[in-house]
């Protein structure tokens, strides 16, 4: 497994690098809760990582609304934008540190999510952390998001680093599988229990753990 540092590390948002899995849930269980139904465990999982139009349907499904998905993630996102704007969000653990090593050693950080852009520049800029990457991409800036790899092969390019060379982080299986298709090594941090993230190369409990840093060919300091 890889000791040196790699040509950039490509981190994942939702779930990863921001607290905003529980923003969300709160918004689909608001969201849920209008339509008479109780958001699940269950209902999480098949959501987790997924792109818009792929949860939309499942949405519909969920809520027995056939035909109304674009409506449904209109709703959603009125309500996530207010948990945002009310609660805020903050990193997760680890995730500043991480960053910070990363840019003291001259790193490219990339982010590839799976979310709208108007989404991820709003919590990244709500946890004032947008400016420590050198390129986001968003599910809306490529032809295909997740478990495609476009939004992992445009953030490294972005970068300008071979994806091969690259190292990304992931919390949901349709991440895993992204990252891998675009030919990364991956690391899998599940950010829900019951995620299954063994297709990565590595799984962690949190990005605070050392075998992060190792794989990364940092160190982390000792406190």
């Amino acid at each position: 497994m890889r000791r040196r540092m790699p040509a950039a590390v490509i981190f994942d948002n939702d779930g990863l690098t921001l607290d905003t899995e529980h923003t969300w849930t709160r918004a689909e269980s608001a969201l849920y809760a209008r339509y008479g139904t109780e958001f699940t465990l269950d209902h999480k999982r098949e959501m987790l990582g997924t792109s818009g139009v792929k949860s939309a349907l499942t949405m519909e499904r969920h809520l027995g609304q056939p035909g109304r998905g674009d409506e449904l993630r209109v709703e959603l996102r009125e309500l996530v934008h207010a948990e945002l704007d009310g609660a805020g969000v903050e990193p997760m653990p680890g995730a500043l540190e991480l960053l910070a090593a990363l840019r003291e050693r001259a790193i490219p950080i990339g982010l590839a999510t799976n979310s709208g852009r108007e989404f991820a520049t709003r919590a990244l800029r709500a946890a004032r952390i947008y400016d420590c990457f050198d390129a986001v991409v968003s599910a809306e800036d490529v032809e295909h998001p997740k478990p495609a790899p476009d939004v992992y092969l445009a953030a490294a390019a972005a970068v300008g680093a071979d994806p091969g060379d690259c190292v990304a982080l992931e919390d949901s299986e349709t991440g895993v599988a992204a990252a891998r298709a675009a030919g990364m090594t991956v690391i899998g941090v599940p950010s829900f229990p019951g995620i299954d993230l063994d297709a990565a190369h590595l799984v962690v409990p949190s990005l605070t753990d050392p075998r992060v840093w190792g794989l990364l060919g940092l160190e982390r300091p000792v406190r």
